[in-house]
Order: C-alpha cells, then structure tokens, then sequence
C-alpha cells in the first residue's frame, strides 16, 4: 500500500502541479501589481479594525471570525509537524522554498477569498455558501470540475488534513509528554470535536476566535525566547537555509541528505498543507464573513498565508536549525519537541509548549476542516447530506489515533494535489474578474479619500 501511494504521490505532486502552483501565484502577483507587498500595510490594519458596513452586509460571521476560522484551520500540525518534515526529508533549503511559495500564495489567497464572496450564495438553511465549487460553477460555468473540487474537499477533510493528520500528532505528542494512552486521547478529541462541530460555523468560529490568537501567540512567544536565546546563531542558519536551497545538503548526523529537487517539493508541498494558499479551503471559511466588499475579504485572507507561513512556520524552522535538531535522528513532532527542549533555558518547559501548542493548533484544525467539507457535502448532495457528514467526520476523528505516521503524511499530500487543480484552473480562468474587482475598489477608495479629504479643508 505505501509503496503505490508513494508512487501516487510523486506522480501528483510532480513537476506540472507545482509549475501550477507556483505559477498561479506568480501570475497573479504580477497582474495584481505586487499587491502583497504594496497592500499588505492596509490588509493588516484591515484586520485589526473593524468596518461598520460590514454589520449590515451579508454573512454569518464577522471578518475577523472567518479568518480565525480559516486560521484555525491552516495553523496546525503543518507549523509544527510539517515543517519539521519538510526539513528532515529536504533539508533546510525547504524552508526557503516554503518562503518563496508563501510570498506567491498571498496573490493566490487573496484571489480566493475574493471570488469566494462574489459568488456566494445562502443555502436552505440560511446560512452562506461559498468556495472554489461555487465561483467555478458560477464565474466559469463549468459544474463538473466545481464537483470535482467538492470530491476532493471531502476527501481532504476526511482523509487528510482535517483527520487522521491532526489526531495522529495530538495523541504521540500526548503520549510522549503526559504518558497518556492513545485510547484515551482518542475518546477525548471525539467528544470534545462532537460537542464543537455539531453546532455549525457559528460554534466553531467562536471557539476559534477565543483559541487561535492564543495558541498562536503562545507558540510564538516561545519561539522567539528560543531565537533571542539563540540569536548569534541565526546569521549562520540562514546563510544555510539560503545555500541548502540552490545545492544539495550533505548528510549530516541522522540527515541522509537531499537533492535540490527535494527541497523544492517537500517546502512547496509542506508549504500548501502549512497555508494552503490555493489549495481552495480558506475561501470556503471566507465566504461565510459578514461584508459588503470582496475586495476588502481578499485582503484580509491574504493575511492568513503571511501570518501562517511567514511568521510561524519561519519561526519553526528557524528554532530547527538554530538547534540542531533538523539533523537528529527525531522526526515530526517529536524533532520540534526537542528543538524547544534544548534551544529553551529551562528544558522542562519547552516540551509542554510544543505539547499544549500541537493540541490546540490540531484541535482547530479538526474543526475548520469539518466546516470546510461540511460545505462541500452541502454543496454536492444538499442539506441533507450534513448530518450524516458529521457522524462519518466524527468516527474517522476516533479512529485517526491509531494509523501510521508515515502513511497520514503521504495520503494527505495526494488529496491536497488532487483538491488544488481545479481550483487553480478556476483562479487562472477567473483571473480578469480578480482584476477588475481590484481596480473599481481601489478606484473607489481613493475618491472616497479624497472627498474626505476636501471635506476637511
């Protein structure tokens, strides 16, 4: 079984996906004008203010809620997990591939939550529907590959990055650092995901809006004692994340080493499954935000991939390669797990850290995966279809605990590939709608300031 979906893998994730990927953000970027450089400044602050036209534009939560949502989602085990196994099987030059990917997948991202709100539409429940399915059924008026896409959204959460991923890191991590048996664990995340997802997007954007700024600041804090304690090492790890990204890494101590080709794979790869900018998951959260602009969406997305990417996974693979540890025998959790062990003063505390940082960072990932394929059920099989998606979501959350590492990572890699296609085709198709929209916002904008302006005068 590993060893056609090793070849599975390789054969997804060659060549044509990550020109497409990577390509796709690129193109973006330069019909956009570098926009996530030039307007990063004004996403940010959109995001920390508030819009008082957006309370009476339609939507079920509020921005803000719809990008922890998304956040919830894409800060996970990809952090903390991921990182650390794109570096063990590439080495360090992966984190600069995750860096180059990232910088691209902000165009890509803010395309997404952009079109996600343009084509939304209310389900029978009431509630907002939107994503990848629905802008390339709606803007291109293709049905099939909108199918395709919800397919293989369900397969994602259920057999991807929503489940077996997550669980399988939450209960080694638990194991390791509180000795607590797999079983346990298991019955614990099953209840307390049931009691969450039952709810809907309103339960889980609450709890996500409570949970994902701390576990994020949490985790960062203690990265950055790590770094600061570290910090005449940091040069050093650079230069060879830099060097390792353009020539291939050497083995060294429990590293077998790496071509050039690995690195760019793992770090794109992991880099996908760390953001998961234009893997189409984050406009499905975004569709659901209380506003009256896509534009304005667009921008706030457009943070998440920043924040995700740029600040914490950099922040991860720094603390890796600042230790030492990226060449250790340790792999997945476990490797992070000893980089805050030994980079931290105090040895003891670092490996709670990244435990209590890995479960709630899994956690939230269990529930913004649940919405997003909640919604892809919703979107192929109606209504109807959400209750038993709930029940099957929750099972497959149980039994998560007990696969093989080596095996999760694999078939989460195949349906992130196979979910990304489609939606890049959309973004690329519906490229001069993300264009135009762009432009009348900004044209608009920079009126409105002027008349301010010249009221003020």
């Amino acid at each position: 079984m590993m060893n056609f979906l090793n070849t599975l893998n390789g054969w997804v994730w060659g060549p044509p996906l990550l020109v497409l990927l990577v390509g796709t953000g690129i193109y973006l970027t330069l019909r956009l004008g570098l926009l996530q450089i030039t307007k990063l400044p004004l996403a940010l602050r959109y995001l920390f203010t508030k819009d008082e036209d957006d309370d009476s534009g339609d939507g079920d939560v509020s921005s803000f809620a719809a990008l922890c949502t998304a956040l919830s989602a894409t800060i996970g085990t990809g952090n903390i997990v991921g990182v650390a196994t794109a570096i063990k099987t590439g080495g360090p030059g992966a984190l600069f591939w995750m860096w180059v990917a990232a910088f691209f997948g902000m165009a890509t991202k803010y395309a997404e939550g952009l079109l996600a709100v343009k084509y939304r539409v209310v389900d029978e429940n009431g509630q907002m529907s939107g994503g990848p399915m629905y802008y390339i059924e709606k803007g291109l008026g293709n049905k099939w590959l909108a199918k395709l896409f919800a397919l293989f959204g369900i397969f994602v959460a259920c057999f991807g990055i929503g489940t077996f991923a997550q669980v399988q890191s939450i209960s080694t991590a638990a194991q390791d650092t509180f000795n607590m048996p797999v079983w346990v664990t298991a019955i614990a995340l099953t209840v307390l995901v049931t009691m969450v997802t039952l709810g809907g997007i309103k339960t889980i954007s609450k709890a996500s809006e409570w949970i994902v700024p701390f576990m994020a600041i949490f985790y960062i804090v203690g990265g950055m004692i790590i770094l600061i304690y570290n910090a005449s090492a940091i040069p050093q790890a650079v230069a060879l994340v830099i060097k390792s990204a353009f020539t291939p890494t050497a083995a060294v101590g429990g590293f077998l080493g790496s071509t050039v080709m690995m690195a760019i794979k793992n770090g794109i790869a992991r880099g996908v499954f760390s953001n998961e900018s234009g893997l189409g998951s984050a406009p499905i959260a975004a569709a659901a935000a209380k506003t009256k602009s896509c534009v304005r969406q667009g921008l706030i997305s457009m943070t998440g991939t920043f924040i995700d990417t740029i600040i914490v996974c950099t922040m991860t693979g720094l603390v890796l390669v600042v230790t030492g540890t990226w060449s250790s025998e340790f792999e997945g959790a476990a490797m992070t797990n000893q980089a805050f062990r030994i980079g931290l003063p105090i040895t003891d505390v670092g490996q709670y850290i990244i435990t209590i940082g890995l479960i709630f960072f899994a956690f939230t990932t269990i529930l913004g995966w649940n919405y997003y394929g909640e919604r892809c059920v919703e979107y192929l099989f109606g209504v109807k279809g959400i209750k038993p998606y709930r029940l099957i979501y929750i099972v497959l959350v149980g039994i998560g605990a007990f696969l093989k590492l080596d095996m999760i990572w694999t078939l989460a890699d195949i349906v992130n590939g196979l979910m990304a296609i489609p939606n890049l085709i959309g973004l690329v198709g519906l490229s001069g709608v993300v264009i135009d929209e762009t432009k009348k916002y900004f044209v608009c904008l920079r009126k409105t300031k002027l008349r301010t302006v010249d009221s003020i005068k």
